[in-house]
């Protein structure tokens, strides 16, 4: 049975896959490592409350080499730009990264993008 995701990249694939190419484009290693656009991405969606999003780009950002220490200086943008309910959504990234670190699985997804972050 086709996916609601997969049902909108199929009615909508110009859009969606705009989407899917500028989002592939911007996390490329440039002048900018790509595990700090990644960060910076953690940091917007911990900003606009987005559980999905945080859990996928902790991984994200875990995998592409991002220490427990750069996370938290990002999260710590995050929890300044948006106050104390910014502490409660940087807890599951952290909690995500510990996660991470000790093997555990994590099953991560972020929103609108093609596959889901394994």
């Amino acid at each position: 049975m086709e996916n609601t995701y997969d049902k909108l990249r199929r009615l909508s694939p110009k859009v969606t896959g705009g989407l899917v190419r500028m989002r592939s484009e911007t996390f490329k290693d440039v002048t900018v490592p790509g595990k700090y656009k990644l960060l910076a991405a953690l940091a917007v969606v911990v900003a606009t409350k987005c559980e999905p999003c945080i859990k996928g780009y902790t991984k994200l950002a875990y995998e592409a080499g991002a220490t427990e220490t750069e996370l938290v200086e990002f999260l710590n943008v995050a929890i300044t730009e948006s106050g104390c309910p910014g502490e409660q959504w940087a807890m599951i990234a952290l909690r995500t990264y510990a996660d991470l670190e000790t093997g555990k699985s994590v099953n991560a997804v972020i929103c609108c993008r093609e596959e889901n972050v394994k």
